[in-house]
């Protein structure tokens, strides 16, 4: 028998060996649910948006019809202002006239009919503005939809941050 008391209190009493595999259990749950959290965070893409959310910025918008552009002919202009609000990399920025693209971060669309008296470069602040001007076929018109439309850094997330009707 002393050799029974022996071995049990080396090994350890049935009451004793009870408390590792419980500690052992939680342990294993606790970092499944961690895991879990983690992984279902970046497959429903939430991920993203916390990296980057969209800036809260004002711009203005002012018209011209038929005035004088830098090579003395006339256009239709618009003049888009960042007035204040969040600085925006132009690299994320593109201007729409009537969801044809106007401008973006490559420059002027001349393709598209439009051509840029002066443009946008690094990042936007207040007082920062662009002007252009239809090239051809008059694309600015009066009721037309003239967007600013911010897209986040290495994804595909979209958000008009500035919009005005043409009111010439």
């Amino acid at each position: 028998m002393d050799l029974k008391n022996a071995l049990e209190s080396f090994v350890g009493g049935d009451e004793e060996r009870a408390v590792s595999p419980v500690i052992g259990v939680i342990l294993m749950v606790a970092i499944t649910v961690i895991l879990a959290a983690v992984i279902g965070t970046f497959v429903l893409g939430l991920g993203d948006r916390v990296s980057q959310a969209q800036p809260t910025a004002q711009f203005t918008f002012d018209y011209a019809n038929n005035a004088s552009d830098q090579a003395g002919s006339t256009a239709d202009y618009v003049n888009v202002t960042h007035d204040g609000g969040d600085g925006v990399e132009s690299s994320q920025l593109k201007i729409t006239v009537d969801d044809v693209t106007a401008w973006d971060e490559n420059g002027i669309k001349g393709g598209n009919g439009f051509a840029e008296q002066s443009g946008w470069s690094g990042k936007l602040t207040a007082g920062s503005s662009i002007s252009i001007y239809d090239d051809a076929d008059a694309k600015i018109e009066d009721g037309q939809t003239v967007k600013v439309i911010w897209t986040a850094s290495g994804s595909d997330k979209t958000a008009v941050i500035g919009e005005s009707e043409v009111s010439f």
